[in-house]
């Protein structure tokens, strides 16, 4: 037999075996506060859900990194927050504009936006991420470059978005213009791919609670984003986080930024509707 069909029956026989010894360990009971404001890791299901409640990842980390995340002088994500603040009130471009001179301060120009992300674009004609809106600002306002997906300046910025949202409830639009949206990223979402023959759903689903090797399986929420991982030692966006899981499954996975990354990160938002926004949140 060739080596490689040789190769890949053993990949997809480690496969099985992990899926099918990983060990139970669920969701633990703590929860999360932070400046003495509960944020909301344990919420009824919305309708639809494959889940009766829904848990925030924060719920399936060691005690250690729950910690980092409860106290934001602890938390390493807030390094990035002091340049999004600086860059926040930054005049840059043709225009000598700051993100300030349209938006005044970050605390109430942005307040909320995160929770509604990705959001539905008129002028493109599709829904957008946060990242694609805050260089839209950038290249069609400020008359500024567009900043790279996942450079510091782009985390630093999203991060502090996201943060004036934290503790609101995760709200995405599904229906109108983004059921299409919806839709693709559902079909991603349950179809599998790579030499494992694995879908998002056969960790994130199937298996959540459950211990793979030395990860202890979430439901896979990203309300959290951009999320710190103790991994990777800084920040990170949803679509580096997709692309990660889509090479574990030994597939060549999208670009970040495209149409399937898109649709998959607006379906993944909606199943964890109703859980706090967590940003900067700390993860293994």
């Amino acid at each position: 037999m060739p080596l490689k069909i040789l190769s890949k029956i053993a990949l997809l026989s480690g496969a099985a075996i992990a899926m099918s010894g990983i060990a139970a360990a669920g969701p633990d009971d703590n929860k999360l506060f932070i400046d003495g404001e509960e944020i909301a890791t344990d919420v009824a299901a919305p309708e639809g859900s494959p889940f009766d409640r829904l848990y925030s990842g924060w719920r399936f980390r060691t005690s250690e990194t729950q910690a980092l995340q409860a106290d934001d002088f602890e938390n390493p994500a807030f390094a990035a927050i002091t340049l999004g603040e600086e860059l926040w009130d930054t005049a840059e471009g043709s225009a000598d504009k700051s993100c300030a001179s349209c938006h005044g301060d970050v605390s109430e120009g942005m307040k909320g936006v995160r929770a509604e992300m990705p959001k539905w674009s008129e002028a493109a004609g599709k829904p957008q991420t946060l990242e694609q809106y805050v260089n839209t600002c950038r290249t069609e306002r400020m008359g500024a470059d567009a900043w790279k997906w996942e450079s510091d300046e782009m985390l630093g910025m999203t991060a502090l978005i996201g943060l004036q949202s934290r503790g609101m409830p995760v709200d995405v639009q599904t229906e109108g213009p983004m059921q299409e949206w919806w839709e693709k990223g559902k079909d991603l979402y349950y179809t599998r791919t790579g030499q494992l023959d694995l879908a998002c759903a056969s960790c994130h689903e199937a298996n959540f609670g459950k211990m793979l090797r030395a990860d202890h399986l979430s439901q896979g929420h990203t309300n959290g984003f951009p999320v710190y991982r103790l991994k990777w030692g800084g920040l990170g966006s949803i679509h580096r986080r997709f692309k990660g899981c889509i090479k574990d499954t030994r597939a060549e996975p999208y670009d970040v930024g495209s149409d399937e990354l898109l649709a998959l990160e607006l379906y993944v938002a909606s199943r964890g509707a109703g859980l706090s926004v967590e940003t900067p949140s700390v993860r293994n």
